[in-house]
């Protein structure tokens, strides 16, 4: 009996890391996910700027997620879903849209059902009367994503103007 329990033990334990480890994705197929999941945020980034850009205001809303808190340069205060078009309506009533833009991206981070992207973008604001670039930005982007529902929402941002080097 005695040298039965040593044998017991051995088989229970191997059988347990062979679970372990089938449950376990392998660093390959980890970076391939994870890989996958960065192309999607950067993806739903760009989008975000085509929106902005045809000043589709509804696509825009629903990449926000309700319970969205982020402090863009533009406001004093950090503010919620209900205001994340104020800056897109304050430039069209200026009688300004947006006429083109280029994103550099830099870093995203993707942990679970959140992902953590940082860029820098240059946007080009024309007159919607004469199409004449009048204005344009250069900004640092986080954005913080939550996946809920399967559905990619942006949870948390923050905007900063570049520094002198445009950096």
């Amino acid at each position: 009996m005695l040298k039965a329990i040593p044998l017991l033990f051995a088989l229970t334990t191997t059988a347990t890391l062979a679970t372990d480890l089938a449950n376990t994705a392998s660093p390959v197929e980890d970076s391939g996910w994870r890989a996958g999941i960065e192309a999607q945020i950067w993806n739903l980034e760009k989008a975000y700027w085509e929106y902005v850009k045809t000043n589709d205001l509804q696509k825009y809303r629903a990449l926000w997620h309700d319970d969205f808190v982020g402090w863009p340069f533009v406001s004093a205060a950090p503010v919620q879903k209900d205001h994340i078009t104020d800056w897109l309506t304050t430039n069209t009533a200026k009688g300004l849209k947006l006429q083109s833009y280029s994103i550099e991206q830099l870093a995203v981070r993707v942990t679970g059902d959140i992902a953590i992207d940082h860029y820098r973008i240059k946007m080009n604001w024309a007159s919607s009367n004469t199409g004449e670039v009048v204005r344009t930005d250069a900004m640092r982007i986080t954005h913080t994503w939550i996946r809920t529902n399967g559905t990619w929402q942006i949870i948390g941002g923050m905007s900063a103007p570049v520094n002198a080097d445009g950096k």
